[in-house]
């Protein structure tokens, strides 16, 4: 297949145009991006057949930094007949297994008017595609509906994509959290540490060190973790989350605080340059102050691609230099706005 279908937040399509553009080169494979501003989605034109199918296997999706989902497309459906969307989809899908149906639409206010529609294909297509669904196949169909006559047909590789259609998973604001910032912490470790890994990464009785941390949604994430926390603010935190007992409160500079001992987390969510807070996460890290963090760079408002890779780009030098290796992995979560957030642990995890 020679198109791939990438999804991102809305507004941020040239960005991950970029960005892919740059990371399907580093593997020898180029082409040229189709992406209009606030639709949510890039379409990458490779230059031959297989393309697509060489950078589903060849390029991590976990290392896309602006992309939410893929799909490799095997027939872009225009004017379908609003009175049978089913048939022209089988006929683009004929001979090829998968594993299960997914179906998504553009994150925007007409995409999400989209999901009724697709709620009422499910079961008609599941019924019209029984025959190619196997439970070992290594794909998921996928059927992207830029609107309701206008249907992108591919597939999404099982192992090498998001575990959700729509690229991110759904999540309920907690009532008794203290901001909606929380959200952004639950994201991140169910789209940045894999799973097999988050029971042993994340454990009660844990030290953790929350910089920035008032009103304290990311601190409250880490208390229903059972963790032991250092909450560094001058603002004032929530009372409920103090009650707790496994909060502790210092109203310091978190660009001058040390840990007394070395903790196992250090989470940050600041509104501050993006460099300044990577060098602060690079001291933390070269240090041994923390094993693991997760930690979000505001963006600029133009070329964030370009801002994201340079830093991203100077603190594995920075790591490489003082004999560090730790791994960093980085994304546009659904929670995150203008900002994307990064997960650092040492390289054998």
């Amino acid at each position: 297949m020679q198109q791939l279908l990438l999804t991102c937040r809305p507004g941020f399509e040239s960005d991950l145009a970029a960005e892919i553009q740059d990371k399907s080169a580093a593997i020898g494979e180029f082409g040229f991006v189709r992406a209009k501003p606030n639709d949510g989605f890039v379409v990458f034109e490779g230059q031959d057949a297989s393309s697509a199918d060489t950078l589903l296997q060849k390029l991590p999706f976990a290392d896309i930094v602006f992309a939410r989902q893929w799909l490799a497309v095997i027939a872009h459906l225009e004017q379908v007949d609003p009175q049978d969307r089913i048939s022209p989809i089988v006929d683009a899908l004929a001979g090829q297994a998968c594993r299960s149906l997914w179906m998504s639409y553009p994150d925007t206010n007409e995409g999400k008017g989209l999901s009724k529609l697709t709620r009422k294909l499910e079961r008609p297509l599941e019924k019209a595609l029984a025959q190619h669904i196997h439970p070992k196949a290594s794909a998921n169909v996928h059927m992207f509906f830029e609107s309701g006559t206008n249907i992108w047909v591919g597939v999404t590789p099982r192992k090498n994509a998001a575990p959700w259609a729509m690229g991110f998973p759904r999540l309920r604001q907690p009532s008794a959290a203290p901001s909606r910032s929380t959200l952004k912490l639950e994201e991140a470790w169910l789209q940045l540490i894999p799973e097999p890994q988050r029971a042993s990464l994340l454990k009660p009785f844990q030290k953790a060190v929350d910089l920035g941390a008032a009103p304290g949604g990311w601190t409250w994430q880490l208390v229903q973790r059972g963790m032991q926390v250092i909450a560094i603010d001058n603002g004032p935190m929530d009372k409920a989350l103090m009650d707790s007992g496994q909060v502790t409160h210092l109203r310091e500079d978190a660009f001058a605080y040390k840990p007394v001992r070395p903790v196992d987390w250090l989470v940050c969510d600041m509104v501050e340059k993006p460099a300044r807070v990577a060098e602060l996460m690079e001291r933390w890290l070269v240090k041994g102050w923390t094993r693991f963090a997760i930690f979000n760079l505001k963006l600029p408002m133009k070329r964030r691609w370009l801002e994201v890779s340079q830093i991203l780009e100077r603190m594995e030098a920075e790591f490489e230099a003082a004999g560090c290796r730790y791994r960093l992995r980085a994304k546009q979560l659904y929670h995150d706005r203008e900002e994307i957030t990064v997960f650092a642990a040492p390289e054998h995890y």
